[in-house]
This record gives C-alpha cells, sequence and structure tokens, in this order.
C-alpha cells in the first residue's frame, strides 16, 4: 500500500514539474557511471534544469495533460529527462557536451516551448547563442548609433575648439 501511495506521489509532482516547464529534453543512459550521472545532474542544475530518471510507466502516467504527453508516450528502455522552464539553449549545450563526453549518454527527442524536436535539432539549439549572449549583442545594437551620434557631436565642438585655439595663438584676433 506505501509503494503505491509513493507511485502516485512521485506521478503527481512529475506531472507538476511537466506543467510548467517550457523545454523537456528524453534522453537514454544505460551504461553511464556514477559519477557520470552526478557530474551530469550538477551541470544541468547549474544551467537551471533538473535532470532524473524516469520509469516509463509512470512518466506516462505523469505527462498525461501536459506538453510533454507526445514525447513520453509508449517509452521502453532505460529513460531520462532534463527540463527546464528558463534557458533551452543553456540546458541544450550541457547536455550535448555531455553526450560529446560520454558515448553512453544519447538523445532520444525533445519538447521545446510545446514543439516535439528531433535529435539534430537538439544539436542544432546547442550551437546558438545563449540567452545573455543575445541580449548583450541587441544591447550594443540598440547602444551603438547613440555612441555614434554622441561622438559627432563631441567632434564639432573639439574641432571648433582646435579652430579657435589655433587662432589665437596665431594672433588672428584683434585686441
Amino acid at each position: 500500500m506505501n509503494r503505491k501511495v509513493d507511485r502516485q506521489k512521485r506521478v503527481e509532482e512529475l506531472h507538476q514539474e511537466l506543467a510548467q516547464v517550457s523545454t523537456v529534453i528524453l534522453s537514454t543512459f544505460q551504461g553511464i557511471k556514477v559519477d557520470e550521472d552526478t557530474r551530469l545532474r550538477r551541470a544541468v542544475e547549474a544551467a537551471g534544469g533538473s535532470y532524473q530518471v524516469v520509469k516509463n510507466t509512470l512518466a506516462e502516467r505523469a505527462a498525461q495533460g501536459t506538453p510533454a504527453e507526445p514525447l513520453l508516450k509508449s517509452l521502453s528502455g532505460t529513460n531520462s529527462i532534463a527540463c527546464t522552464s528558463t534557458d533551452p539553449v543553456a540546458l541544450a549545450k550541457v547536455l550535448t557536451k555531455f553526450a560529446k563526453d560520454v558515448p553512453a549518454y544519447r538523445f532520444r527527442a525533445g519538447i521545446v516551448e510545446g514543439r516535439v524536436v528531433s535529435v539534430g535539432e537538439i544539436q542544432q539549439l546547442a550551437s546558438l547563442p545563449s540567452k545573455e549572449e543575445l541580449i548583450s549583442k541587441i544591447m550594443f545594437l540598440v547602444q551603438s548609433p547613440a555612441q555614434r551620434l554622441a561622438g559627432v557631436a563631441a567632434a564639432v565642438a573639439r574641432n571648433l575648439a582646435v579652430v579657435l585655439n589655433e587662432a589665437v595663438k596665431e594672433k588672428k584676433f584683434a585686441e
């Protein structure tokens, strides 16, 4: 009885998490060592996500009524999910880097902003600049014209001052 209650509680917790996240990446992990798994969990948490091994039937039940439902239907084998509600690019970068280092870790599919994505699309997502990089580029582009305008305005005053200074040195002004 206690085991059934624990499973139901776990399904409810996972359902709530899947309902709140924007990105879920499904992977298989058979053959990963414990220290590698720990390293992966810490890296995913540092990127603002969560990583967990899931039982197939419990994951399928938990996904019902969430955007992750098509992803977690009819699972087989050993599966894990990594999810985030913040930056999908950061999560994809962490997982892709780990997959390169540990060949036993392989992507199966994912959901990003409600859209099912393939393994190739996850890898393309990982090659994008991060959210912070994009914001800094936009801020530079927005700020750049203002800096140029200020430079031009300052140049007019600076040039006038240089001309006046030269005229005073050559005594071009009558006293």
